[in-house]
Parts: structure tokens; sequence; C-alpha cells
């Protein structure tokens, strides 16, 4: 039987000063969350394990995270973080190497100031890098940015990257284009995957219902098939708008049951080497 993964979720210690992102609204996810309330809620949902992503651009973040990947078994792997405009990158990339847990590495490229930080030189020279160390690359974008992401990705063929949330469609508007048409082009090349996470939190967070979000579901489907694609709920951003378990049983309804063998495991387990 296939394991079945949640690509993506968080956890943090939560302080007011490391997580300022979390405003007005939030409170429900404004306090630790740690690996036991992780295997709660994948038990609940009947997942098997999943993977960490970074929550903090630092070294310690990463660290941190990979420490609890090696205590605890429902952590499967991690997408941490690593300075990849920095002098030091390959330094911080030669000290991660030897952790079979490092899975990933990613930036927050949606905070940036610039929408063009992706195509800077020194941050794809820090990017090149990665190949070397077996490494996939997580790519953390608003919609508007699908253009710029399309030339940095052609700028590394060989490279594996991985779409969070979809590219966050604006699914609140119901607004389909442009963002079809280029998760389209994306997904021609076949170095690109995508995880069907992050759309509750685009939606509206107290009336979405399924109908809304199926167009995207269906549109990344199609674009990307069952192989480049893979389930994360965003645990616990997703208690902003859902339960764990409902994503989940949402995404298994839209799942012929081979489809759901793939998206909901076996995508994860070989993109990120499970």
């Amino acid at each position: 039987m296939t394991m079945r993964i949640d690509a993506h979720h968080h956890l943090w210690k939560y302080s007011r000063e490391e997580y300022g992102w979390m405003g007005d609204g939030m409170d429900v996810i404004r306090r630790d969350f740690l690996p036991h309330d992780l295997s709660a809620v994948l038990k609940d949902a009947g997942i098997d394990g999943a993977v960490a992503v970074q929550a903090r651009q630092s070294i310690e973040e990463t660290e941190w995270l990979l420490d609890l990947a090696a205590r605890n078994p429902c952590m499967l792997g991690v997408v941490g973080w690593v300075p990849l405009v920095d002098a030091t990158v390959r330094d911080s990339l030669d000290r991660f190497a030897g952790n079979p847990k490092l899975k990933a590495v990613r930036h927050v490229l949606h905070d940036e100031p610039d929408d063009d930080y992706m195509l800077r030189a020194d941050f794809n020279r820090g990017i090149a890098l990665l190949k070397n160390y077996r490494l996939v690359y997580d790519i953390l974008i608003f919609e508007r940015h699908l253009p710029q992401t399309i030339e940095f990705v052609d700028r590394h063929p060989s490279q594996v990257f991985v779409v969070d949330h979809i590219a966050k469609p604006r699914i609140r508007d119901g607004v389909m284009s442009p963002w079809r048409e280029r998760i389209f082009e994306l997904a021609k090349r076949e170095n690109v995957c995508c995880k069907l996470s992050g759309m509750v939190t685009e939606a509206d967070w107290s009336s979405w219902t399924p109908d809304q979000l199926r167009p995207y579901f269906d549109a990344v489907l199609s674009a990307f098939g069952p192989k480049r694609l893979m389930f994360g709920s965003d645990w616990p951003v997703i208690l902003l708008a859902s339960p764990y378990r409902r994503w989940a049983d949402v995404v298994r309804t839209w799942l012929s049951p081979d489809d759901q063998s793939q998206i909901m495991g076996a995508t994860a387990a070989a993109v990120y080497r499970l």
C-alpha cells in the first residue's frame, strides 16, 4: 500500500516577534504547534507522514526542524532554508549535506519587495548549487509571479522544482485568468511539480465550498497530471479556514482510486525521495 503523505506542513514555537505575519483574525494559529500536535491530526485524517516546511528564514529553524525530524517518525522530510544569495551558501549546504531528512530548500519569494527577486544573478547562483546536493527547490509565489517563475525555471532545466499552493490564484475573487494559462505554460516544464495545498486560505475563510475550489483543482490536475501533483495541508495555517481532516476528505472526493494513491502519497515520495 502506498504511504499517505502530507507534502506541506509547518511547526513553530510561537512568538509575536518572530511571526509578525500572523495578524488580526489569526488567533487560532498564534500558539505553539509541535510534533505531538502534528501526529494527532495526521492520525485523525488517515495520513501516514508529512514533510515539514520552513516558516522562518533562518539556519536555526532549519536545524530545529531537522532535529525534530530525527526524533519523530511522522516527519518524513524537511524543506528548509539556506542563504541562497549569500557567499556562505555553499558552507550552509555542506553543513546539511549529510542529513538524510533535508529534502529541499525554500525562500519566501512572495514577500520580497522586488517581484523579480528570483531572477537576481546571486539567487540563481545559489539555485545552481542545489542539484549537486540532490535538493529540490520549493517555489512560494503569488500568481502575479508566474511570468518570472517560468523564466526562472528555464534557467535551471536539470533542477527539480515544486510549486507551493498552486501558485496562490485569486480564488476568493473567483478569478481564473491569467493564472490558468500561466500555470499550464509552467507545467510544460517536466522538472516542475505542484502542491495541492493552500487553496482554502486563498478562498473566503468562512464561506468557501468545494465547488468554488474545484475549477482550480481541475486546472492543475490537467496541467501537471497526477504524477507531478501532490497533496499538502499547509497545516496549521489551514486552520484559519478549515479543519485538517475536512481538506483531506475534500481532496479524496475529487480523486479516482488510482489518482488518490498517486497524489496522496506516491508523488511526494518520489519527488522528495521519502
